[in-house]
């Protein structure tokens, strides 16, 4: 099944949904994820593509979770249907809870949600709430109500095969309108508190579109617009120069004592290393 987002509408909400199986499976093998890291960071960029479904082309949202839990913050970037993420120990393995990945306990109890919107004119908007459960989706759920007054719903889901690789992984948003009717409320709550799991649902062979048909049981579906979705990383060797040349002079000096310079893509895990002379010549050229 390809990686899908699904733009709907259902009754007074629009209802969002996005299928991330192989995305999530690149970033589990760039990162080299424990089955827990590919599960928080799979959470993770898939909670940002569907923020960044609800933003105009071209603009970006970023997700951070920073808890108090062993695998560190956990950030996603996503720029209209392209994400890039990273989690900062990706080591990290947990027992289970409950039979299933404590991705709470690894992320934390304790901690931030942070996410950043870049308009495409204007400056940044940053809103930030507390950690509570470290699951990902109930945390953006009370982001978006605490931080940005949106009543919606966030569901998430990684399924993680025995071999560690990624089975399926996706997740859907529910947004309210504004004045919403009674009916459309209490039919979207009875649905999602009866839904299984998203793993469950992807697992049955369910895509996108039908998770939204799920979802909003008993209302009509519109189906708005349907996308693939990808990992990108937007660095290179080239927007690495820039930002070596971009240094003040004492920082950039400094490098020049040193043989070999290496810079390091928390995103893609890329590294690209410049010589000495590389940075003279970049220096020269600026």
């Amino acid at each position: 099944m390809e990686d899908v987002l699904v733009k709907a509408t259902a009754g007074d909400a629009r209802i969002y949904a996005v299928t991330t199986t192989h995305l999530t499976q690149y970033m589990n093998e760039i990162h080299h994820c424990s089955p827990l890291a590919a599960a928080a960071l799979g959470r993770t960029a898939a909670g940002a593509l569907l923020l960044a479904a609800t933003m105009k082309s071209g603009e970006a949202v970023t997700v951070r979770f920073k808890g108090d839990g062993p695998l560190g913050p956990v950030m996603a970037d996503a720029r209209d249907y392209t994400v890039r993420g990273f989690v900062t120990h990706p080591e990290v393995m947990l027992p289970p809870k409950n039979g299933k990945l404590d991705v709470g306990g690894g992320v934390g109890h304790y901690g931030t949600v942070t996410v950043t919107r870049c308009p495409l004119v204007g400056k940044p908007f940053t809103g930030v709430s507390t950690i509570k459960s470290g699951e990902i989706a109930a945390d953006l759920t009370r982001y978006l109500a605490v931080s940005e007054q949106t009543p919606s719903s966030v569901a998430l889901g990684v399924l993680i095969e025995k071999d560690g690789s990624v089975k399926v992984s996706g997740g859907f948003f529910v947004q309210l309108l504004p004045d919403a009717a009674e009916t459309t409320i209490k039919t979207l709550e009875d649905n999602i508190l009866t839904l299984p799991y998203v793993t469950e649902l992807l697992e049955s062979g369910l895509d996108a579109e039908g998770m939204i048909r799920k979802v909003a049981k008993g209302l009509e579906v519109e189906i708005l617009e349907s996308h693939p979705v990808s990992f990108h990383c937007s660095c290179s060797r080239e927007k690495v120069a820039d930002m070596l040349t971009g240094l003040p002079e004492k920082d950039f000096d400094e490098l020049l004592q040193d043989p070999k310079t290496e810079v390091h893509c928390q995103y893609c895990n890329q590294s690209y290393e410049f010589t000495q002379q590389e940075l003279k010549e970049l220096k020269q050229n600026a």
